[in-house]
């Protein structure tokens, strides 16, 4: 019997509408552990180029997404500087779906609901290539960091602790 090809996630969508050059990988979800390294460890990946999705809001301005290596640990001081608030918070679990669209494990800085401010950490220019979430659990979008910034008007900083 032959596998059907998945239907492209509304992130992918968007890549293709810009003209994006990008590639997605497939792995075995495990509903356990829905970590980014757990990721980076079935995908075969450097944790460090495996970028997790954080969804936050900030006291003056709002809902925002934050873009960190797997491994990395957000410093939400650094992010309310870099975002022009004076505080940031995470968002909890159960507003994230409704806020962006997306469920955990699956939350991409593309297609969200809505276009809220990314900001993606220095250390992506590190990496040629880099993975974040196709919008879906289960897959995975590798591009340049370059093109994520452009597809999403990042803002570059240092992110993490």
């Amino acid at each position: 019997m032959k596998k059907e090809k998945a239907q492209k996630t509304n992130a992918c969508r968007i890549l293709d509408k810009l003209g994006v050059s990008y590639t997605t990988l497939e792995y075995e979800v495990d509903e356990n552990d829905l970590s980014a390294v757990h990721v980076a460890s079935v995908t075969g990946q450097n944790v460090k180029c495996v970028f997790k999705t954080l969804v936050c809001r900030g006291d003056k301005n709002g809902v925002l997404m934050a873009c960190i290596p797997g491994d990395g640990e957000l410093d939400l001081k650094a992010l309310a500087q870099v975002s022009g608030n004076k505080r940031v918070e995470m968002v909890p679990l159960k507003d994230v779906l409704g806020l962006t669209g997306y469920i955990r494990g699956g939350c991409s800085p593309l297609g969200a609901k809505k276009n809220y401010p990314v900001y993606l950490n220095e250390t992506a220019h590190e990496f040629e290539k880099i993975s974040i979430s196709a919008g879906k659990r289960g897959e995975q979008i590798l591009l340049s960091p370059d093109d994520l910034v452009k597809a999403v008007n990042a803002r570059i900083a240092k992110l993490i602790r």
